[in-house]
């Protein structure tokens, strides 16, 4: 994890030290009594990064956002990181709207197709997401708070300093502390210092993490590790793979025509299939099309066989499911016990463009 410094300005802006805060230990009970404020040290000011564009705001500036707590949270839709954070950042917009808070999504895209504002439109629809949403296309907020991580959480109190941050998933209980005291240091008066309480589902459920032994692996030539097919990836030319007779833990391999390209596999002829060794709960793939107003069908196999009671939220028992859009799309969610597992993807018609494995 690498910041520098940060700041909330005009548009929205900054940078932030990478110091540590230190932070008082939480009883796993709440106590009778309000919890103990803890220090908070302001971590940095700076220059201003405009947005590309507004989702569900018009554009915020510093003077309608003075006097106010603000919750910044940096993400991409696909990342499923971000995505397990999501129903906390949702259920604290809810909860302290009314007494100041205003979280704001930073979406600074990972992949190209994230770019596309209506891309984000719709994942932000179905996602429930009512929160202002500045568009971050050409990085320029990520490059000011020098952010490397999504999800990243920054904490702005009502004078529009930074108090805290956070990247990566967990601390939940901490940052809601966090915000519980910046609205109270506002000056706001009763601020209910309950936790809130959610109900993750599909995607967004926490990951297993006793089980979790495999790690997100991208499969375009740029950033992929451990391809396993004969003969090695040929960049940006159509070739035919072949699956080898056995798989190692987190190796995967192509069988069929497609053509790898830097951030993405493209298949070239239908049945094309991918295979990949996996050890975890869920098994997630991002997934998209060649070409715009097309779908393409395809069917999951797990150790050889339909999925069944195994299978994730995009596939149905038998394994079947279609590709409609660009998004992350959930495969396999299998109960205990987990243990090394292969997964198989076979699409039926050609097309399909995958960007990245990540599991929970």
């Amino acid at each position: 994890m690498n910041a520098n410094r940060l700041l909330l300005v005009a548009f929205l802006a900054g940078a932030i030290g990478t110091q540590n805060v230190a932070v008082a230990q939480e009883e796993s009970v709440a106590p009778p009594t309000a919890p103990k404020a803890v220090r908070l040290p302001i971590e940095g000011e700076l220059p201003a990064a405009s947005a590309t564009e507004w989702l569900n705001s018009p554009p915020l500036t510093a003077a309608e956002l003075r006097g106010k707590v603000i919750l910044i949270d940096f993400w991409t839709y696909t990342c499923i990181n971000w995505r397990r954070s999501l129903p906390y950042v949702r259920a604290w917009a809810e909860k302290y709207k009314d007494q100041g808070l205003v979280v704001i999504g930073v979406h600074t895209p990972e992949f190209e197709f994230e770019k596309n504002v209506d891309n984000v439109r719709r994942a932000a629809k179905e996602m429930r997401i009512d929160y202002p949403i500045a568009i971050d296309n050409d990085q320029a907020i990520w490059r000011g708070f020098n952010n490397d991580y999504w999800p990243a959480l920054y904490f702005v109190d009502a004078q529009g300093q930074i108090r805290h941050h956070y990247f990566g998933e967990g601390e939940y209980e901490r940052s809601e502390r966090i915000i519980q005291q910046l609205l109270t240091e506002a000056g706001v008066s009763g601020v209910d210092d309950k936790l809130v309480s959610v109900d993750p589902r599909g995607a967004e459920a926490a990951a297993d993490l006793d089980n979790l032994k495999s790690e997100e692996n991208y499969v375009g030539d740029e950033r992929t590790e451990n391809f396993a097919s004969p003969g090695g990836a040929i960049p940006d030319e159509p070739c035919v793979y072949n699956v080898p007779a056995r798989l190692s833990l987190n190796h995967w391999a192509l069988s069929g025509d497609w053509t790898v390209e830097k951030q993405t596999i493209v298949l070239n002829k239908p049945n094309g299939r991918i295979a990949y060794r996996f050890h975890a709960r869920d098994l997630h793939l991002v997934m998209g099309l060649a070409a715009r107003g097309t779908s393409v069908r395809f069917r999951v196999l797990i150790n050889g066989q339909p999925p069944s009671k195994a299978h994730g939220v995009d596939v149905d028992e038998q394994g079947n499911g279609t590709v409609t859009e660009p998004r992350l799309y959930q495969l396999i969610r299998q109960p205990k016990p987990i243990t090394d597992r292969q997964f198989e993807i076979e699409f039926l018609d050609p097309g399909v463009e995958a960007f990245s494995f990540t599991f929970g």
